[in-house]
């Protein structure tokens, strides 16, 4: 027997009992996982919206890929069908030269996405943050 607050005498399985209770009000996210139940990953962006239509996606690293998605994971692994990755200048990595490489069916790995932008009705627009000579 225990003694707890208010000099209650429980039984053990009283104590568990009252433990359990606590840590579930207390930590109810690590109470449900301990249980067995696991929680559902959730996916940062709503891309369904975007399915079997042309995006383009920037990785780390610089790389650039246009196609259409074909389907999504919560961690951001993409499918991409035609796709079509744009080269960069051999002298200067950031800049994206007019070349391009067909790749067809790829799946990107949702680590490296950096950036993911519907294709249509989108404009390149000028660097206002470039000093101006003159």
């Amino acid at each position: 027997m225990y003694h707890l607050v208010r000099e209650q005498t429980l039984e053990w399985s009283e104590v568990v009992s009252f433990i359990g209770l606590y840590l579930f009000t207390v930590f109810p996210d690590k109470m449900a996982q301990q249980q067995g139940e696991k929680k559902k990953k959730e996916s940062i962006l709503d891309l369904s919206r975007f399915i079997d239509k042309s995006i383009r996606v920037k990785f780390q690293g610089g790389r650039e890929v246009s196609g259409v998605l074909k389907g999504y994971d919560p961690l951001l692994n993409l499918v991409l069908d035609g796709a079509t990755e744009y080269l960069r200048d051999p002298d200067d990595p950031f800049k994206i030269t007019d070349d391009t490489r067909e790749l067809g069916l790829t799946v990107c790995r949702g680590t490296s996405v950096v950036l993911i932008c519907p294709s249509d009705n989108m404009e390149p627009i000028a660097n206002p943050f470039l000093q101006q000579d003159g």
